[in-house]
């Protein structure tokens, strides 16, 4: 009928069809009696000829229901997509540089210039542990400051972005994002997208772990950090489109208070780590530095849904790719060029999907370390 809302890309994963809109950018996972309505509503000429093609034609508002909910369904997916770079005109305040910190990573030196103690807490932290106390010749510079109630990041004194302070997370994101393209010399351009997981290497191989917040994601790569195997990215992975591998997120790993005593006897100094009281939401958390892989990138193999549940066995488990997906899209970035989405599909398609759920700390490194070996 309108095949302008067709899906650009699609995928049949296990028992689920993923589709990408390319005007709006998002994926969408539907099953395969739905995507049969879907595919004969897009090719029907007219409302008549759809209605014709349903196999119960006596009951009319049955039919017009499900019309309605194909239409609808499109409709969502089609919403036009903006690039939110949340740009103007504004130039650079250098009044602002109330704080200067540099950080080494290798053979790169960064300078970021905060307005307050306060803005220092949404990046600093994660990446203290490079901090530089010796003066470097800089290769980079980022400046990121509060003004009219707005967080403003920029980098080599052009803006990047700015946002309303109550949504900072935007900020570190983009921070993330444009550090890792210096440190890898690589552009946005050259990324399908920072997914949002935590990502532990052998070495050889690599495991995306995945979660809401609470689930134990964090615990679970320190744990697994502790053990000798090594921790590529935190929280943010970034999936790079030539080799599509995940390289590495300097970024120590954030632990939540409640997981404190149950690392602390675990994790050599973990005890005397800084505390970080940023604000309410996040509460209370340590910045757990670890040891950088050999290499800069590896490639992927797995993904696992991470549950912490008290008292339970150690169980991995298959899962579905809609329980992954539903858990991963919400808060990653994902380019909109269509060669990438095709990639990210494909990349998807050759993915292990797991849940593991745990409490026993002991049990549950033996596990992931035995999936590693199968790899």
């Amino acid at each position: 009928m309108n095949t302008a809302l067709a899906p650009v890309e699609q995928l049949l994963i296990g028992d689920f069809w993923v589709l990408w809109y390319a005007k709006s950018n998002t994926y969408s996972i539907v099953t395969t009696e739905f995507k049969l309505l879907l595919d004969e509503y897009l090719v029907s000429e007219s409302k008549t000829q759809f209605l014709n093609s349903l196999c119960f034609e006596e009951d009319k508002e049955l039919q017009n229901k499900i019309t309605k909910k194909v239409f609808s369904y499109l409709q969502s997916c089609n919403s036009p997509y903006t690039i939110p770079t949340n740009l103007n005109s504004a130039s650079l305040d250098k009044t602002k540089r109330y704080i200067s910190k540099q950080y080494t990573f290798k053979n790169k030196t960064v300078q970021v210039n905060y307005c307050s103690e306060l803005v220092l807490k949404t990046i600093h932290p994660s990446i203290a542990h490079y901090c530089n106390i010796s003066k470097s010749k800089v290769d980079v510079f980022f400046d990121v400051y509060l003004k009219e109630n707005h967080l403003h990041l920029f980098k080599n004194e052009e803006l990047i972005s700015y946002v309303p302070k109550k949504d900072y997370h935007y900020i570190q994101g983009k921070f993330i994002m444009q550090l890792l393209c210096e440190l890898h010399n690589k552009t946005e351009d050259d990324w399908i997208g920072s997914l949002h997981g935590s990502t532990i290497t052998d070495e050889k191989n690599s495991i995306l772990f995945v979660g809401k917040s609470g689930k134990g994601k964090s615990t679970l790569c320190a744990l697994l950090a502790n053990a000798g195997l090594k921790l590529l990215a935190d929280d943010v992975s970034p999936l790079h489109s030539k080799d599509q591998n995940i390289y590495y997120n300097p970024s120590a790993i954030s632990i939540k208070q409640g997981a404190f005593k149950l690392l602390e006897p675990l994790v050599e100094n973990f005890k005397n780590l800084p505390i970080v009281n940023f604000n309410k939401t996040k509460g209370v958390l340590k910045y757990l530095p670890t040891i950088k892989p050999k290499q800069n990138n590896y490639p992927c193999r797995a993904i696992i849904l991470v549950n912490y549940k008290s008292e339970s066995e150690t169980l991995l488990e298959p899962v579905s790719i809609k329980t992954i997906l539903e858990t991963i899209i919400e808060d990653s970035w994902l380019s909109p060029n269509p060669k990438h989405a095709e990639q990210f599909l494909s990349w998807l398609k050759n993915m292990k999907l797991y849940q593991l759920t745990y409490s026993d700390t002991t049990c549950v490194t033996k596990e992931v370390s035995n999936l590693f070996k199968e790899l």
